[in-house]
């Protein structure tokens, strides 16, 4: 049943598909990531690098130096929280790619699935992130 709607409507199937997929990893990180603690990293970084460019502005690069290391240090921090979220999505989504890319080799989107695949999970992504307030 499945198949034949995604042969009947490849572009609309493949668009549900991806909205259903960016779903599921904002619900993953909603529940995973600890949001108070990215929202103060997240602004943290920020204020690190307004003060970067005042310092370079006028002319302190030792400063602005001093600044970037420890913002990399922030950047860890991020990437540390992210990446339990990721390890629990990664499995399920290559097995559902492979599902996909199969069922889409006879359609008449087969060279161009991925594509739509990718705009739409980019854009369900940013508003599914706004809904849920994540960081």
């Amino acid at each position: 049943m499945i198949m034949e709607l995604i042969l009947a409507y490849p572009r609309t199937s493949i668009i549900v598909i991806a909205l259903l997929i960016s779903f599921f990893i904002s619900l993953i990180n909603y529940f995973v990531i600890d949001k108070e603690k990215m929202c103060e990293i997240k602004c943290r970084q920020k204020e690190m690098q307004e003060k970067i460019k005042a310092h370079q502005a006028k002319g302190e690069h030792e400063q602005a130096m001093k600044l970037q290391t420890e913002m990399m240090r922030t950047i860890g921090e991020t990437f540390k929280h992210s990446l339990k979220p990721m390890l629990i999505t990664t499995i399920p989504i290559l097995v559902v790619f492979a599902m996909i890319r199969n069922a889409y080799v006879t359609t008449s989107i087969a060279g161009t699935w991925f594509w739509y695949y990718l705009v739409t999970a980019i854009a369900s992504s940013m508003v599914f992130r706004k809904l849920l307030k994540l960081p």
